[in-house]
């Protein structure tokens, strides 16, 4: 089959789009500074940079015009800039399991979020602090194969750096016992509430950092101004995780440059809560000037200027990107390395954000219902950009469709390896658009399932995306929409179609099997639960 979806123009999905959401790419040589001819001849290093609730329309390159990202829209313009990525879910813990085992949330171990509750009083930070079994969420299982077990196998050195969410310190889902050489950062996703926390890991023993603890849902004292800057201090502590973060990333690429590696870097940015450096806070205090502040009444630490530390967050993270380029490039293997970025899932609606204000949807809604959490394209359409200098033409701009369950049999072909005869991956490899070839194999149907936010399913198959929601309640109907002329999902056609509805339903049916975990199950769906 030809592939068609391969243009070094707008595709037309984006030319019906409103202006804010155009992408304009700039030629480039895609020449990397700093390349030696020692560019090796030995197997591609990987970065893959995972955000957190980064929205599709949050950075410059995908249409934002509030806050400055330079160096991810440069990594658009000397590389390729994917118009129609998914993520595997729309929260944290199913996303980064689908992303790394290569298995869609039909079929995959983890399909939500979950605490493990059961251990005790998980959202106790003080006791969280002393007992790592409070820590952690549903660890994936020991035989659970992930593509850093293959790049392992391969020889590549793999380590990952940021917010985990794969199973808690010790366990069997741990980084380091899922094919990680080396891991720095937040096992724990609730440990991620606040960028202060009082401890990272460095692989299975604690990282103590100058922090003295502040748990989240943590208000302001009720005779504080909210108007006073200094108010907010207590928010402000010393050892800022994402900084840590990316020293240790930058140290991962120093120690490892003589061989192939692989570098998993899941920031926490920008998830909430709003924290950013003073430096680039008050840069967009005086770029946006005085607004109201946020208090905490979602549960989230309070912020004096929240609009202003959410770009803050971005550009921040956006400055680490560049870093990991600089570093690169200073080693002499930029050349030899293949950066992809995306995001985890779209942006939150909540914890002062106002992604609304921001467009960070882009051309779909930010809103509760629409966005994080949510199937409809806000809550699992994301940005991917990938580089690979001499490999991926320069500031091209791809509509093929894929998603987070095809990073799996990619890294492999790019790593030319071939995944285990057991594992039965979802994806298709992306590397033929990457290169810019004729054959890239093409999704007939994608699927995604989501226990949560009251139960939910989604398909989409050519210009067509089915979504059942409210399974939970009973609802078993789906609404329809016709992607290419709807994008915004505003106009359910399911009775126009019924056709095409019940073609939906029956691939909702067959394209899932009963989850391992019962707290995962939809009775509804006929899955079975215990008595």
């Amino acid at each position: 089959m030809k592939h068609q979806s391969y243009h070094r123009v707008k595709p037309n999905f984006l030319i019906n789009l409103s202006a804010a959401a155009l992408i304009t790419m700039p030629s480039c040589s895609g020449e990397g500074e700093g390349d030696t001819k020692e560019d090796k001849a030995q197997k591609p290093n990987i970065v893959y940079i995972l955000t957190d609730d980064l929205g599709y329309g949050d950075v410059g390159c995908y249409g934002q015009d509030k806050i400055e990202t330079p160096n991810i829209d440069k990594l658009a313009e000397e590389g390729i800039l994917f118009t129609q990525h998914y993520s595997g879910a729309p929260v944290s813990a199913p996303a980064r399991g689908v992303l790394l085992t290569g298995k869609h949330t039909g079929h995959s171990y983890i399909r939500g979020n979950d605490p493990l509750g059961e251990r005790g009083d998980v959202w106790d930070f003080e006791k969280a602090s002393k007992d790592p079994g409070l820590e952690g969420q549903r660890p994936i299982p020991d035989e659970t194969v992930t593509i850093a077990e293959v790049l392992q196998e391969a020889g590549y050195t793999t380590g990952s750096v940021g917010k985990w969410g794969l199973g808690p310190p010790s366990s069997e889902g741990a980084p380091n016992n899922q094919g990680f050489d080396f891991f720095y950062g937040y096992n724990c996703q609730r440990q991620a509430h606040t960028y202060y926390p009082l401890h990272l890991w460095k692989n299975d023993k604690k990282d103590t950092l100058d922090n003295k603890l502040v748990p989240p849902h943590t208000e302001l004292p009720e005779e504080a101004d909210p108007y006073e800057p200094e108010s907010y201090s207590r928010f402000r502590l010393t050892d800022y995780a994402p900084d840590l973060m990316i020293e240790e990333t930058l140290q991962f690429l120093e120690r490892n440059k003589q061989d192939p590696f692989f570098m998993y870097y899941a920031t926490p940015v920008p998830h909430l809560p709003l924290q950013a450096p003073i430096r680039w806070v008050e840069h967009y205090v005086e770029k946006f000037g005085d607004e109201e502040p946020y208090t905490g009444e979602d549960g989230y630490f309070p912020s004096r200027d929240p609009r202003a530390t959410y770009a803050a967050m971005i550009s921040y993270m956006d400055k680490n990107v560049g870093k990991i380029v600089d570093k690169l490039k200073e080693m002499g293997i930029y050349k030899n390395t293949l950066i992809i970025f995306s995001s985890d899932n779209g942006p939150t609606y909540t914890g002062g954000a106002d992604t609304q204000w921001f467009n960070s949807g882009g051309p779909f809604k930010e809103k509760h219902g629409w966005s994080k959490g949510f199937l409809h394209e806000g809550g699992i359409r994301v940005p991917m950009i990938a580089t690979w200098p001499g490999k991926i033409e320069s500031g091209t701009v791809t509509n093929h469709i894929s998603a987070f369950w095809d990073v799996f049999p990619t890294l492999c072909d790019v790593a030319d390896v071939e995944p285990p005869d057991n594992v039965k991956l979802d994806g298709l490899s992306f590397l033929p658009t990457l290169l810019g070839q004729d054959d890239q194999e093409k999704h007939h149907l994608m699927y995604w399932e989501f226990p949560s936010y009251n139960g939910q399913q989604a398909v989409r198959f050519g210009k067509w995306k089915a979504i059942r929601k409210d399974i939970f309640d009973g609802n078993m109907e789906v609404e329809l929409y016709n992607l290419h002329t709807d994008p915004m999902e505003q106009h359910d056609v399911s009775d126009q179609y019924p056709q095409v509805t019940e073609k939906a339903k029956k691939f909702m049916r067959e394209k899932r099997e009963t989850p391992a975990v019962e707290k995962f199950r939809m009775e509804q769906l006929g899955d079975e639960l215990s008595e």
